[in-house]
């Protein structure tokens, strides 16, 4: 399959781990942002061929993982609430809230129907003028514009009945978090390379100016990761901390304007709670005021509520925060497993512990 089978050639990846291999001199600690690397790097097995020469550290790239308790559970709340229709992405209906998940509000008789696009969304709301529709939204930049279509062609179309509880997050304001950690260890970063293909790159360079770390942009077949790897090993071998940009083939320096004028024209920068490391200045999306009327907050007269947070046995905010690796909970394996999770990073199909239970299962763990 063309721009896939030749990013997964073995012999070209064996002589990637052999390069990395023979150009570091020390053992290097290196984050992926987003979940699909990490899934990746795992499925693969590139983090057991680079170990003693690179650590890679699993950040917070997991969208549905950081979605705030709050915005689980208005969801739920609205879900129960009669001639409500909630939608959202299916992963998100086993996202725990502080009691309890889309799933079991489903079971208790509420109106939850997993879509696969907000446009879904809209037409169920054109469908059923006499309920009020709600699209739960979540992603990184990525989705952003897709909801911010939505919003769009409700209003085009006259839809009064739909509405958003908004959470998108932005991923460089949680990189400059994570940074600012005092006990933080991340020497560089790939960047998460379908956000670069939507939002573009070039904000990154303040980025390395200021906490002088490479960053380079990776895409995730095994090939676009290990050439990432490279990339950062040269640079950290040498005292350099540059952007380098990877995945050329898809990621572009100015990224997708339209894709960006749609966002800002229906979002604003806020700052915004990630679920496992608090609230992050300028870390999210909200609607403009023009745009007030589809938020769902507003249109159901709700705010946010004080909500109790993961189980006291789940990890996962360090696991987010990559402080820990999910071999290292206690629940991991045990109490915790995707089929009775304790935590988001076990639920989400790009979480992290759910890419250790599948690709280094307990059995396997140490």
């Amino acid at each position: 399959m063309k721009y896939v089978d030749e990013y997964r050639d073995p012999h070209a990846a064996r002589r990637l781990i052999d390069e990395i291999r023979k150009t570091a001199t020390r053992r290097w600690t290196l984050m992926e942002v987003c979940g699909g690397q990490t899934h990746g790097l795992l499925r693969h097995g590139i983090d057991a061929e680079l170990e003693g020469v690179v650590e890679l550290i699993h950040g917070p790239g997991c969208p549905v993982c950081v979605t705030p308790l709050d915005a689980i559970d208005l969801a739920i709340d609205l879900s129960l609430r009669d001639r409500v229709v909630l939608t959202s992405f299916g992963d998100m209906l086993r996202v725990p809230g502080s009691r309890r998940t889309l799933l079991d509000a489903q079971a208790r008789g509420g109106n939850v129907r997993p879509v696969y696009s907000p446009l879904d969304a809209v037409q169920i709301a054109k469908g059923l003028p006499d309920h009020e529709i709600v699209f739960l939204a979540v992603g990184f930049e990525t989705t952003a514009p897709a909801t911010a279509l939505a919003v769009r062609q409700a209003d085009r179309e006259g839809i009064g009945n739909f509405s958003m509880i908004l959470s998108h997050v932005r991923v460089q304001p949680a990189m400059e978090s994570i940074m600012r950690y005092p006990d933080s260890r991340i020497q560089a970063f790939l960047a998460a390379g379908h956000v670069c293909t939507v939002m573009g790159y070039e904000s990154y360079e303040s980025f390395v100016e200021a906490y002088g770390v490479p960053v380079v942009v990776a895409g995730f077949e095994p090939l676009d990761l290990l050439e990432a790897i490279l990339a950062c090993v040269r640079q950290l071998e040498t005292g350099a901390a540059r952007l380098e940009n990877h995945y050329a083939r898809s990621a572009r320096r100015e990224g997708n304007p339209a894709a960006q004028d749609v966002v800002r024209e229906v979002y604003e920068v806020c700052d915004q709670t990630w679920r496992g490391l608090g609230t992050i200045p300028s870390g999210g999306l909200r609607l403009r005021d023009a745009w007030k009327r589809f938020d769902a907050r507003v249109r159901f007269a709700v705010g946010a509520s004080e909500a109790k947070d993961e189980s006291d046995t789940c990890r996962a905010a360090e696991i987010l925060a990559g402080r820990m690796k999910p071999t290292s909970c206690p629940a991991f394996g045990s109490t915790c497993s995707p089929d009775s999770p304790l935590g988001t990073p076990m639920v989400s199909a790009e979480g992290a512990c759910a890419a250790y239970f599948r690709y280094r299962p307990p059995s396997a763990a140490s």
